[in-house]
């Protein structure tokens, strides 16, 4: 279930009240344990104590060996399977907290206070949990549904400028795959700030949920919400092993225009979608240098990516704008035709 927290947190406070959780532990990264927490705890009411554990932030903390350290916490405090963790963060830390969660003495209940625009949009919503392997994304992890979800849009103040626009990346595709008006509603915006975007959360939100209500555990239609990550994944492994990492949202960004232009080479969509889709995304994101990566790289990342069939590239690609098609298998040619139509970009 996903509230819309009031500036007391009146909802996430009575659900405490009404459930007999033996202990609380709330997970932070140290930049949600500064500018976060010390909000969250003023307006927290609750007679059961409480933890604090703290990771370093920064999707390279995403990791087994992160998953480790905090199961032996967990189990060092003695936590039972009536605990309650609350993944109070970003992508990172609702994606590591459930994972924690669902996996410690075989699932103990998890709730999400995203503070990010791309956590409140996209990685707190949905049960999908998960940890990086070597550089892979998400390559280990489970379907397992938070409790609850609290969203407080006064967590985006806190927040500079890039990591709005990396939530935003979501929000566009959101609209790409699903809902023109959202798109339409969207590439209005002349800033992405706090204010400006908190009238449009919602939407992406439900738009989001309604995907993942229709297919939980992504047999069909929630392939659709990977357009832009398969080509994004792929260069985002790419600069975390090269230890230059770059948000997911710019990854997916670039993810998009690449995958907008594969999918008019596929003949999905016509070339004025395909200009006015990449002309507005590419509005608000700045190009990434990614001449240095071997095609060699490029393509092993991409034939290992989790929603491939028998060493054949699937992917999600667009049929309009507003609507996807999903486990689409397309030429190495135009994968790499649409890979170098990014490359030629670095003038934008």
């Amino acid at each position: 279930m996903i509230t819309l927290s009031d500036e007391n947190f009146t909802d996430l406070n009575q659900f405490l009240t009404e459930k007999s959780f033996s202990k609380i532990f709330i997970l932070v990264d140290e930049n949600t344990h500064e500018y976060c927490l010390p909000l969250f705890l003023g307006n927290l009411e609750t007679e059961t104590s409480f933890e604090i554990l703290e990771i370093e932030a920064g999707e390279e903390m995403k990791n087994i060996q992160t998953a480790n350290q905090l199961w032996e916490i967990l189990t060092e405090m003695k936590a039972d399977r009536k605990a309650l963790i609350i993944n109070l963060g970003g992508g990172v830390i609702t994606d590591m907290g459930g994972f924690v969660a669902s996996t410690y003495k075989r699932g103990i209940q998890f709730i999400n206070i995203p503070t990010t625009l791309l956590s409140m949009c996209d990685a707190s919503i949905g049960g999908k949990t998960g940890i990086d392997l070597m550089h892979y994304k998400n390559m280990v992890g489970t379907f397992s549904f938070s409790e609850q979800i609290y969203v407080y849009p006064k967590f985006l103040e806190t927040l500079p400028a890039k990591e709005l626009k990396s939530g935003f990346a979501e929000m566009l595709k959101h609209g790409l795959i699903a809902d023109r008006k959202h798109w339409e509603d969207l590439i209005q915006l002349n800033e992405i700030d706090a204010v400006g975007i908190e009238p449009f959360i919602h939407q992406s939100m439900e738009i989001k949920q309604e995907v993942v209500n229709a297919d939980f555990q992504e047999k069909n239609v929630r392939k659709t919400l990977n357009f832009g990550h398969t080509i994004g994944h792929a260069f985002e492994s790419l600069c975390l092993q090269n230890e230059n990492p770059i948000l997911h949202g710019e990854a997916v960004a670039l993810g998009m225009i690449c995958e907008t232009h594969l999918s008019y080479l596929e003949g999905l969509i016509s070339a004025d979608d395909s200009e006015l889709i990449i002309e507005n995304i590419a509005k608000y994101f700045c190009y990434i240098d990614i001449t240095d990566f071997k095609e060699e790289d490029i393509f092993n990342l991409l034939l290992n990516d989790k929603k491939n069939n028998d060493a054949k590239i699937n992917f999600s690609l667009l049929s309009g704008i507003g609507s996807c098609v999903f486990d689409h298998e397309c030429s190495t040619e135009n994968i790499q035709k649409a890979i170098d139509f990014y490359k030629k970009m670095s003038g934008f």
